[in-house]
C-alpha cells in the first residue's frame, strides 16, 4: 500500500507542477524576475547559457531539500514530492529546451501532433518580446486551439 501511495504522490506532484510552472512563468518570470527571463525572449541566443537558465537552479532547490528531508530520519512522503518535481524538471528540459527551442539537437525530426501543438503555443508565447501581453505560459499544456490546429493539419496530410 505504501508503494502505491508514494507512486501517487510522485504522479500528483508531477501534474501539479504544470500549474506551479504556469503561475511562476506568468507572475514571476514575466513579473519581478523579468530581468532573468528577458534574454530568453530575444530572437538569437548570444551564448550557450542564458540568465533564464538560473530558473532550473531555483526549481531544483525545493526538490533537493525535499530529497534530503525525505530520507531523514527515514524515507517519507517528502522524498516522493521531490521526485515528482525532479521528473517534471527533466520533462521540462526535454520538451522546452531540446524539442521546442532545439538548444540541443538530440531529438530533431520528431513529428508528433501533441509536441507540434506545444511548439506552436510556445512560438506564440515568444512573439512577445516584452513581459506584457504574453499568452500560453504552460509547458505541457497550451490552449486547446493549438491542439485543434495541429490535429487538423495532421488529418489533412
Amino acid at each position: 500500500m505504501t508503494s502505491l501511495l508514494y507512486i501517487a504522490i510522485t504522479f500528483v506532484t508531477f501534474i501539479l507542477m504544470e500549474g506551479v510552472t504556469w503561475l511562476t512563468h506568468k507572475y514571476v518570470m514575466h513579473g519581478f524576475l523579468w530581468y532573468l527571463h528577458e534574454d530568453h525572449h530575444q530572437p538569437k541566443y548570444t551564448s550557450v547559457f542564458e540568465k533564464n537558465d538560473l530558473f532550473f537552479v531555483i526549481f531544483a532547490i525545493p526538490s533537493i531539500l525535499l530529497f534530503y528531508y525525505g530520507v531523514h530520519p527515514a524515507l517519507n512522503f517528502k522524498f516522493f514530492i521531490g521526485l515528482g518535481i525532479l521528473f517534471y524538471g527533466i520533462g521540462y528540459f526535454l520538451i522546452h529546451d531540446v524539442m521546442i527551442h532545439r538548444r540541443f539537437k538530440w531529438l530533431d525530426g520528431i513529428d508528433n501532433w501533441y509536441l507540434n501543438a506545444l511548439r506552436k503555443g510556445h512560438k506564440v508565447h515568444h512573439k512577445y518580446l516584452t513581459k506584457e501581453d504574453g499568452e500560453s505560459f504552460g509547458m505541457l499544456w497550451v490552449p486547446l486551439r493549438f491542439f485543434r490546429e495541429k490535429r487538423k493539419v495532421n488529418k489533412a496530410v
